[in-house]
């Protein structure tokens, strides 16, 4: 079986999920909570069920890693992580920023990708070695070089009211040496924007697996960056991420290295 096949049954659970979502946009949803902020809906689960139908059926096998469902490891190189609804908080209050993400890992290596927004009916695809795609057509990164003349994407962890100024010291340094930032909403969404060379940069602690695994291996393969604070390798498990288009990661990374020198 190879990857081709595995991202068809991909791209078709992401839009199958992305068509229950516009679905029950805009309506009453009952809501719940994780955390003091982190919300998560009827749609989050219909959503979930959804994908996992499709995936369970075509890979029995295959482990699955999913936002909304505790992790049941098989011990299977194939392992699908999942983001049913990312931008949640968003998709309660009507705001039309979220899509659907799912990836696929095969012996601990990421090998396909697939977010969809249903919103601008967008679909990106990865698979490693292969290129990052928008709606079938090729995307690369930003050509921007300076840091000045850049758009930024960022956003916040649910514990942001437990040390609100370290967090946000990050956002003022950033937004006084770029050209203006943006906070949309949807982690994978930014990823998948610097991918395709709208955002020139991203920064965001404290991100899950299921929060940037399409995205990251887009980045990568748009011809990106990826790493942490310091500059140091990125993983799946890293909880400083910061993505660019490459030719202004050293700019971004010295901004990180001041911000944190103060709170050394």
């Amino acid at each position: 079986m190879n990857d081709h096949h595995y991202l068809e049954v991909a791209v078709a659970a992401a839009k199958e999920a992305g068509r229950v979502q516009k679905r029950y946009f805009s309506h009453s949803l009952q809501i719940e909570y994780k955390g003091e902020i982190n919300p998560v809906t009827e749609v989050d689960r219909a959503c979930e069920r959804v994908i996992l139908k499709k995936l369970r059926k075509a890979f029995p096998d295959h482990d699955i890693l999913t936002e909304e469902t505790p992790f049941e490891e098989k011990g299977s190189p194939w392992k699908w992580i999942i983001d049913p609804l990312d931008g949640t908080s968003n998709y309660i209050h009507g705001y039309p920023c979220f899509c659907v993400s799912i990836a696929l890992e095969i012996k601990g290596k990421m090998s396909l990708g697939v977010v969809y927004d249903p919103n601008l009916r967008e679909l990106f695809h990865v698979i490693k070695g292969y290129g990052a795609y928008l709606n079938g057509k090729r995307i690369s990164v930003s050509r921007s070089d300076n840091l000045d003349k850049s758009l930024l994407g960022t956003g916040f962890p649910y514990d942001i009211r437990e040390d609100p100024d370290f967090y946000l010291s990050f956002f003022r340094a950033f937004m006084v040496r770029s050209l203006a930032l943006r906070r949309p909403g949807s982690a994978v969404l930014d990823l998948c924007y610097v991918a395709a060379g709208r955002f020139d940069g991203f920064w965001e602690m404290k991100l899950y697996p299921w929060d940037m695994a399409a995205g990251c291996l887009l980045i990568t393969e748009a011809g990106g960056r990826l790493t942490d604070f310091q500059g140091g390798p990125h993983s799946l498990h890293s909880r400083e991420t910061l993505a660019s288009n490459g030719l202004i990661h050293e700019q971004m990374l010295e901004v990180m290295k001041e911000v944190k020198s103060k709170w050394a």
